[in-house]
């Protein structure tokens, strides 16, 4: 058989660019008054401590109040700005659910529910369905969507289809590490436009626990065409050294604290 002669990056190979995009869920919320606990206001200085060994290129936070809160004391630790993006706060999509009612979010789904419909388990096919349509998912999700891709090609990753192209532009730094300073539902919408993975599957299988970090990296398997991997996902190693408990926000049962 002919040999396969198209360019392929070999494991010895450390030229090939590497992005990474860091989410960081907020501390732990007061809700009512969109900012931290006191509970949150610890996790958020261990957060810190962590985040300050890292070569970070650029932060971005969400406009709310308790992002704004949390990634304040990282940013004071290391002498450093952040760009506030209107689209990283929270996912706002209310729809109307006939287990839970009108003008609710649009995950959080009863699993009874939402797994029987089929199309719920599909990446392109959720936005069509009766609950998703009851509200406007489907111009929130593609706006946030187009939004992180436009970020993206700031760094010289440029969306083609389900990939990233790195040798469509001049410009960026390719190697970037990104830190995103948001909410555990808007970080799951955006994890699912970059992999190709329902978000209403990502919503009802992750939690994300209040100041948790979640990696995602590039990968090129072949020059020039780039896909994003997660590498860890809610991970909260900054909270189990500093002897503060993992929050329960947003689950409901006791999370592992091991």
């Amino acid at each position: 058989m002919p040999q396969d002669t198209r360019a392929v990056w070999t494991v010895t190979e450390r030229e090939v660019n590497k992005m990474r995009i860091i989410f960081i869920r907020h501390g732990d919320p007061d809700y009512a008054n969109d900012t931290l606990t006191e509970k949150g206001w610890r996790e958020a200085a261990l957060l810190a401590e962590r985040v300050s060994g890292w070569e970070v290129t650029d932060f971005y936070v969400s406009p709310l109040g308790r992002a704004q809160d949390t990634a304040s004391l990282s940013l004071a630790k290391m002498g450093r700005k952040a760009e506030t993006m209107e689209w990283l706060r929270e996912f706002h999509g209310p729809i109307t659910d006939p287990a839970r009612g009108e003008n609710v979010i649009p995950w959080d789904f009863y699993p009874a529910y939402w797994t029987n419909i089929p199309a719920m388990y599909d990446k392109d096919g959720f936005l069509d369905t009766d609950v998703m349509k009851s509200g406007h998912v489907k111009e929130e999700y593609q706006r946030i969507s187009g939004r992180l891709d436009a970020l993206l090609e700031r760094y010289g990753y440029v969306r083609e289809g389900g990939l990233y192209r790195t040798d469509r532009t001049e410009a960026g730094d390719r190697n970037a590490t990104v830190v995103l300073f948001c909410h555990m539902g808007v970080t799951l919408f955006l994890c699912s436009h970059l992999l190709g993975i329902s978000p209403v599957v990502l919503t009802s299988g992750f939690f994300l626990a209040p100041t948790s970090v979640t990696v995602l990296a590039s990968e090129e398997r072949t020059p020039g065409t780039a896909y994003f991997r997660c590498q860890m996902a809610g991970d909260t190693g900054h909270l189990r050294e500093g002897g503060e408990p993992v929050s329960y926000m947003g689950y409901f049962t006791e999370p592992f604290q091991g």
